[in-house]
């Protein structure tokens, strides 16, 4: 075989001598390591782009994403190594369900980030417009600070106005009232200058003094009001130039930008739909073919393998057990015994060893006596 089919030989986890003895079973494996490899490529591409929106560092996005892209080869060549045909359709897809989701799993992770590329220009305009409508809500944050104290000033002034329009309604009314007097038009309907007349011109002239006097007060007061109008006008202004339009273009603003996108258009629903679909079908694939095919017989040589390998190892571990509970059993029944033995020795040598000691001290007291008598130490 050429070293590109035994790379990918190995990419599928297979087991090579096996296989050598099914030869006609080598195509299918190669086509599966050539989708985990692949699979693992694209997952690198796609880390890459995503580290790209965060990172500036070339090396370090090349870094990790060569280490994310081995991960999921890695994690890829378990899942389809481990997955054994047993020949009973249920029992296979038991044993692959939860290799499939772990699949359609790690192919969204990966298609994401390929989906933003392939999106790029209308994420763009949609990270435009977020942009537009942040900065609108910091104008409209800005604005409403403003406004309630802008509009209370205003509605002050307002009153002040009216206090001096009201009070000069109130002179036109009695200088009229004085000049009709005067001309005979009004009041009396007599033409002089009477004592009529002078009391009517002295109430317009009273309340031409307070209006005299409200005016400069009030025009004292809107003038301050204004002023501080203007002030706040000028904070407001100060603070909107200050602001700064906040660049949004990290990885999670382009995922949100996808979603908004996608429900504004229905042709970029469909389309992020399909290839969402397209890298499921390419994660899950490998698992799929080995579910949807009959057993092969690379299948029965490893089924035979691990069989034979099983067997020996209940042989191995059988007689392990048997010699255990046959030298168990053995001391079971022959230490009780031993036991009573040396018991019993013990207590012969106990006696013999107390035997002699008492022979020992009767030759002594023998001797004893005798060499008394012989003395005359000792009587008779």
């Amino acid at each position: 075989m050429t070293p590109l089919k035994n790379f990918f030989l190995f990419c599928s986890g297979v087991n090579i001598p096996i296989l050598k003895r099914t030869p006609t079973d080598t195509n299918k494996y190669v086509g599966i390591g050539a989708t985990i490899f692949f699979t693992g490529v694209f997952a690198a591409i796609a880390a890459a782009y995503a580290l790209s929106t965060i990172f500036d560092s070339y090396w370090l996005v090349g870094i990790i994403a060569i280490t994310w892209g081995l991960m999921i080869f890695n994690l890829d060549r378990f899942i389809v190594s481990t997955m054994k045909k047993k020949g009973s359709f249920f029992k296979d897809f038991g044993t692959a369900t939860p290799r499939i989701i772990l699949a359609v799993l790690i192919s969204v992770v990966i298609a994401k980030p390929l989906e933003l590329k392939i999106f790029e220009s209308e994420i763009e305009a949609e990270l435009v417009k977020m942009e537009q409508e942040n900065y609108k809500v910091q104008d409209d944050l800005v604005r409403d600070r403003y406004t309630a104290s802008i509009d209370s000033i205003e509605s002050d002034i307002v009153m002040l106005k009216d206090e001096i329009n009201t009070k000069q309604k109130e002179r036109d009314a009695l200088t009229i009232v004085a000049i009709q007097e005067a001309d005979g038009t009004g009041g009396s309907m007599k033409r002089n200058l009477g004592p009529i007349y002078k009391t009517k011109k002295a109430a317009a002239d009273k309340v031409q003094s307070e209006l005299d006097n409200i005016t400069a007060t009030n025009g004292a007061l809107i003038a301050t009001k204004i002023s501080k109008i203007d002030q706040l006008e000028t904070n407001q202004a100060a603070d909107m130039a200050a602001m700064h339009r906040v660049s949004i273009d990290g990885f999670a603003a382009r995922i949100e930008g996808l979603e908004r996108a996608t429900h504004r258009s229905s042709a970029i629903f469909l389309a992020n739909l399909f290839i969402m679909f397209l890298f499921i079908a390419i994660e899950t694939a490998p698992v799929l073919t080995k579910l949807m095919v009959s057993r092969s017989p690379y299948d029965y040589m490893l089924d035979k393998h691990e069989h034979q390998y099983m067997m020996n190892h209940k042989v191995i571990t059988s007689r392990q057990a048997r010699d255990v509970m046959t030298e168990v059993r053995f001391d079971k029944e022959t230490i009780p015994h031993k036991t009573d033995l040396a018991i019993a020795a013990e207590k012969e040598l106990a006696k013999e060893a107390v035997k002699r000691r008492l022979e020992e001290l009767t030759g002594k007291t023998s001797v004893s006596r005798s060499f008394l008598k012989r003395s005359n130490l000792l009587d008779g």
